[in-house]
């Protein structure tokens, strides 16, 4: 048991702890009652739907899936079910997923930090709030045209492709990774928000006690209690990453295999344009050109694993949450307060 914990109090001997009776829905209003059965079925049926969804790719998935497919790199035959693997679209995929979380990260941080504890001026914080609404609500597609008009001007030539006669394409994993950010920034400024909202004055106070400045206590108390909280907003915000597929198609170039620029390895790579799972699912499903509809299933099995995964971190990270975070950081204001008193 931890330190300052209550330990349970249990009963007298020969009683016995009264508990109120489930109340049964036989009593309530007919539209309690409605309201509440609907709200069962629409739980199951949402269950129902994702287990089938998930029980179909795995069952098409692992029919489709080689080991070789992660090693190989898509390649043009004319039996294209039977040629290549997706380990381009993969590294692409990983390599989309970094640049968005690394931008998006810092960015969503500090902006719900601003927002919840400064907000200051009071109009711009409402016009940054309503900027973020704005990004959460619009189509990527909208995102991925508003970006490629963004990319193609001279001055940010730098960051893809360039034609003889000096015209940008404005396509390239730099472009793509960066517009992915702006979808991953509303999750990780609304988790953040609500963490903040619900940490007690009380560590603030105490902060402000010990001679702590309102950035010190951001940095040194409020953001350590929440970092479950921040990292579950960054792994949904991964998640939402890597399942766009209009961004990719627009501002990557969905080309099956990542074609680089120039001889620099890493900048020239990042330049170049590629593909993800997303677009080389679509790709190489009935609807795309590639008509090879079993490659599609086993690298839509993958990217979905891929999903489950993270959505599986953020079950993990935010089951930590009934940690008192008052109680982590009692170690590190007495350490303030000890330096403080010397």
């Amino acid at each position: 048991m931890e330190a300052g914990q209550l330990a349970p109090v249990a009963p007298p001997p020969g009683l016995a702890v009264a508990r109120p009776k489930r109340q049964s829905t036989a009593s309530w209003p007919l539209i309690d009652r409605l309201g509440y059965w609907l709200s069962w079925t629409m739980g199951v049926a949402l269950c129902l739907i994702a287990v089938a969804i998930i029980v179909f790719m795995l069952v098409k998935g692992i029919s489709y899936l080689k080991p070789a497919m992660f090693v190989e790199s898509p390649s043009a035959s004319l039996q294209q079910s039977q040629s290549g693997g997706f380990l381009d679209p993969l590294i692409g995929t990983l390599i989309i997923a970094v640049i968005g979380t690394v931008i998006a990260a810092p960015v969503g941080v500090a902006l719900a930090a601003w927002m919840s504890e400064y907000a200051r001026p009071a109009s711009l914080a409402r016009a940054v709030e309503s900027g973020i609404d704005v990004i959460a609500g619009v189509p990527s597609i909208v995102l991925a045209i508003f970006g490629l008009l963004v990319f193609t001007q001279n001055f940010l030539g730098f960051l893809s492709q360039n034609a003889a006669n000096g015209a940008v394409y404005g396509r390239s994993f730099f472009a793509a990774g960066i517009v992915m950010s702006l979808v991953a920034l509303p999750l990780i400024v609304g988790s953040t928000r609500e963490a903040l909202a619900q940490v007690p004055d009380r560590m603030r106070e105490a902060s402000y006690a010990l001679g702590k400045t309102k950035a010190t206590t951001i940095g040194r108390v409020l953001l350590p209690a929440i970092r479950t909280d921040i990292a579950s907003g960054i792994v949904l915000g991964m998640g939402r990453i890597i399942g766009d597929t209009a961004i990719i198609t627009i501002l990557l170039g969905a080309t099956l295999t990542n074609q680089g620029v120039g001889s620099v390895p890493v900048i020239g790579a990042l330049r170049g344009t590629g593909s993800t799972l997303t677009s080389y699912v679509y790709t190489n499903s009935p609807a795309g050109e590639g008509n090879a509809p079993q490659k599609a299933y086993a690298a839509a099995f993958v990217l979905l694993m891929m999903v489950l995964a993270l959505n599986a971190l953020v079950t993990r990270l935010t089951a930590d949450r009934k940690r008192s975070p008052l109680r982590i950081l009692l170690s590190q204001l007495g350490t303030w307060g000890y330096r403080w008193t010397r």
